[in-house]
């Protein structure tokens, strides 16, 4: 089956936000706009990649080149900006029958490897799907080797009461009980922003983790991309901020970016059952379907997060190279 796959025209990208909202793959990270700016501050070139047959588009597939000099690489998305999702996504396949879907499906994504492989080279490939790429075998039969991860997702198309009722006794408990003016929950700016990457940041290099996530990054995508929205949700007490969450809210899924970290604030207050439950509150308001946990590979986090009766998925990360190159990225922790 023949695909026509192109670096996206001038054309193709006045388009492009357009058919991110349409496929079942694509997400706020997928956005014209917010592709420009993980380039920007990942040091990388953007390669729009989209497939037409005739003049249908059938996907999408941005990949951010980052040359070393010695080593050209190849990502979706780039790393060490903590982007949970991208890769490819896929466009009017809903319709067809299993084989022509698959087939198609197949022509995309092999063309798009071709073209990774002949103007590129990388040395090493990753990739990080989204939720809803239920296939990797595309990917697979173009020399990546896939491993299954796994996040969590809340329903939240259901009665508020209900929902509270679904979680652990400990997290209805909380939520209950917490007096509600002792805090104050709002959603901020740019300030409120800033409080969270910096606490963030704070609580991961205390613990040795590598955070290279700059509040800047986090403030353009929220000031530049339409399509989605950022929304910090800050929790303060005497308007003293406490903790926070970065929520990303994308077609109808809200989902858990930054943040939820232990505060080092000597408050009595349950901060981050009551942080996730204004989001899901806010979400149920706005006519969400789901709120997305972003992870659930953590055994220790698992416990907290499966407390809201969270339905699992499952999602891909895929990488391409040698063994000796694969090892070599392994070491950053971002990457994978």
């Amino acid at each position: 089956m023949s695909v026509n796959v192109r670096l996206a025209t001038e054309e193709d990208r006045d388009r492009w936000n357009g058919y991110v909202e349409r496929s079942p793959q694509g997400r706020f990270w997928h956005e014209l706009e917010a592709l420009e700016i993980q380039a920007e501050y990942a040091g990388a070139t953007v390669h729009p990649l989209i497939g037409f047959k005739g003049q249908e588009p059938v996907g999408l597939f941005p990949v951010f080149e980052i040359d070393k000099k010695v080593v050209t690489t190849a990502f979706s998305p780039p790393p060490h900006l903590r982007v949970p999702y991208l890769g490819p996504a896929f466009l009017n396949m809903g319709k067809l029958k299993q084989r022509k879907r698959e087939s198609r499906r197949q022509a995309f994504v092999d063309d798009c490897a071709e073209w990774i492989r002949s103007e590129l080279a990388p040395k090493y490939s990753h990739v990080r799907t989204a939720t809803a790429f239920e296939d990797a075998r595309p990917l697979e039969w173009n020399e990546y080797e896939a491993s299954p991860e796994y996040t969590y997702v809340v329903d939240l198309e259901r009665d508020r009461d209900d929902l509270l009722g679904s979680f652990s006794s400990d997290a209805r408990s909380n939520v209950r009980n917490a007096d509600e003016d002792a805090y104050e929950i709002t959603v901020g700016g740019r300030e409120e922003i800033e409080l969270i990457v910096d606490q963030v940041r704070n609580r991961y290099e205390s613990q040795g983790i590598d955070f290279r996530v700059p509040a800047a990054f986090v403030l353009d995508l929220h000031e530049r991309v339409e399509g989605g929205e950022i929304r910090p949700y800050t929790l303060r007490v005497n308007d003293e901020f406490v903790g926070g969450i970065l929520a990303v809210e994308y077609g109808d899924t809200t989902g858990r970016w930054l943040g939820g970290v232990r505060t080092d604030a000597d408050v009595d207050l349950p901060t981050n059952d009551l942080l996730d439950w204004a989001i899901m509150e806010d979400g149920i308001e706005r006519g969400l379907a789901g709120y997305d946990l972003v992870g659930a590979d953590n055994r220790r986090i698992n416990r907290y997060k499966a407390k809201f009766n969270p339905d699992l998925r499952t999602y891909y990360s895929l990488e391409y190279g040698t063994w000796g190159m694969r090892r070599i990225a392994s070491l950053y922790d971002s990457v994978k």
